[in-house]
């Protein structure tokens, strides 16, 4: 199957306007035969992390210049690049992906570069909201195969009011498909925690003589 998709874009290049790229991917953990739920995106909030996973995975790719190679099934964008998956959310200077080739078409492997920040949830074990993870690095490389996102280049990770940064430009965090966290080299953590305030009229104890 040809990329449809890169080769109507390819011919975009040289437009100054803003590109727009999407790639899907099937969902093969779901039977064929089984009915797919409609859903309203209006005013749908494109930083949120709302589940496209009935059917297909939808990957938005915004970016200011675009480049595709169809032979090798890679594509290179560049200026305000910005991702929407329902797996993750990324921003960089540049970014470059690579597509699987044969039938099955989908995100394979994205390499992001410069001022990079990318957002994943991680679910409540008691369904409460989920706690977002923000990294920040100059370097990061997603995974489709384990839906794990690398970051590197004095990487540091907010979750929730906790931060844990790296002390070493030699430090490697991963933040894995359920936004858990694994640090690899030296860092520093930052443990949080909102003052709690005094309940009105409470009395104030007296100093003892």
């Amino acid at each position: 199957m040809k990329l449809i998709a890169f080769a109507i874009l390819a011919l975009a290049i040289t437009v100054a306007a803003q590109t727009e790229v999407v790639t899907t991917a099937a969902q093969t953990s779901k039977p064929a035969s089984s009915p797919k739920k409609k859903t309203d995106d209006t005013g749908k909030n494109p930083f949120g992390t709302e589940s496209k996973n009935e059917g297909l995975i939808t990957t938005e790719i915004y970016a200011d210049e675009a480049s595709f190679d169809s032979g090798k099934n890679v594509g290179v964008f560049t200026g305000h690049v910005k991702v929407f998956d329902p797996r993750f959310n990324l921003q960089s200077d540049k970014l470059t992906v690579y597509l699987h080739k044969g039938e099955e078409q989908g995100l394979e492997k994205a390499i992001a570069e410069g001022n990079v920040g990318v957002v994943r949830d991680r679910p409540d074990p008691n369904g409460g909201p989920p706690t977002h993870a923000v990294g920040r690095s100059e370097h990061a490389v997603y995974t489709a195969n384990d839906g794990s996102v690398e970051l590197t280049g004095m990487p540091k990770v907010q979750q929730g009011l906790n931060l844990h940064i790296a002390t070493s430009s030699e430090t490697v965090m991963v933040i894995n498909q359920d936004g858990h966290l694994n640090t690899h080299g030296p860092s520093r953590t930052e443990i949080r925690q909102e003052p709690k305030e005094e309940k009105a009229g409470s009395p104030t104890p007296s100093p003892k003589p």
